[in-house]
């Protein structure tokens, strides 16, 4: 099957944090991509890669990138598909400007920007945006968050539990 989600970083530094993302397409059973492409090392190819992700039949985009981290903006000025940005954390400024760069676009050129190192958001982002036509994902997503709010629960019901002994 054709990948749904691309997902690209900046370098292979980036790839610890952006397999998160590739879990959580993993986990839904959405088909994706995963590159390597540089908006410093490699302009050309991640010009080309905005420009034609959709007629390859990828319909929303994760960029994850640190430092500068321009990758999630000139692709979203490339393409027309939705960019999800995933700063990486750096240790020079333990992510604030991978954060600040991505967020901080002008108008006409969105990028959905996730928290620091917030790939797995951005995978769940992701599949949520494939899910609004796609009625058999939305289920698999409306029994995740139901999923998620029972374990809620429990763990609540847990503490009240434990408090009751004392």
């Amino acid at each position: 099957m054709n990948p749904l989600v691309g997902i690209v970083m900046g370098s292979d530094s980036d790839l610890p944090t952006m397999k998160l993302a590739a879990e959580v397409c993993e986990e839904f059973n959405v088909p994706y991509e995963i590159r390597i492409i540089s908006a410093h090392r490699t302009p050309l190819d991640m010009a080309r890669y905005g420009q034609e992700a959709h007629k390859r039949g990828i319909r929303v985009i994760i960029a994850g990138a640190g430092g500068a981290a321009h990758l999630p903006g000139m692709i979203a000025a490339h393409t027309p598909l939705p960019v999800i940005g995933v700063p990486i954390r750096t240790e020079s400024l333990s992510g604030l400007d991978s954060l600040l760069s991505i967020v901080q676009m002008p108008n006409g050129v969105p990028v959905a920007t996730v928290a620091i190192n917030g790939a797995r958001n951005a995978g769940l982002l992701a599949v949520e945006i494939l899910a609004t036509s796609d009625p058999s994902l939305l289920e698999k997503v409306i029994k995740y968050k139901e999923d998620m709010a029972n374990l809620s629960r429990e763990k609540d019901n847990k503490l009240q539990n434990q408090r009751k002994k004392k």
